[in-house]
């Protein structure tokens, strides 16, 4: 357990960012997984739309910390990938 001040702040300050990061990781991982859904159903066009909010919710994640820069640059071209691929 704790004893010191600063030690018993550090944890206060952890558990709120334990929240924000969960939440950033959440969106992170709705905005993907609907624009996978939308490429499995076939709808190219709504898939087009949704990979900006990807975009942008894996570059918040990384941008916090949630996930590593080469972890976002995999999400995003591995999004990017599928798209393509389901263009054709």
């Amino acid at each position: 357990m704790a004893i010191t001040s600063s030690a018993k702040k550090a944890i206060r300050s952890s558990k709120k960012k334990r929240v924000f990061n969960l939440r950033r990781k959440a969106a992170l991982y709705d905005a993907t997984k609907a624009l996978t859904k939308a490429i499995i159903a076939k709808d190219v066009s709504g898939a087009e739309k949704l990979l900006p909010a990807a975009y942008a919710a894996i570059d918040k994640a990384k941008k916090r910390g949630v996930v590593k820069s080469n972890t976002a640059a995999r999400k995003k071209s591995r999004l990017a990938a599928v798209l393509k691929k389901a263009k054709a």
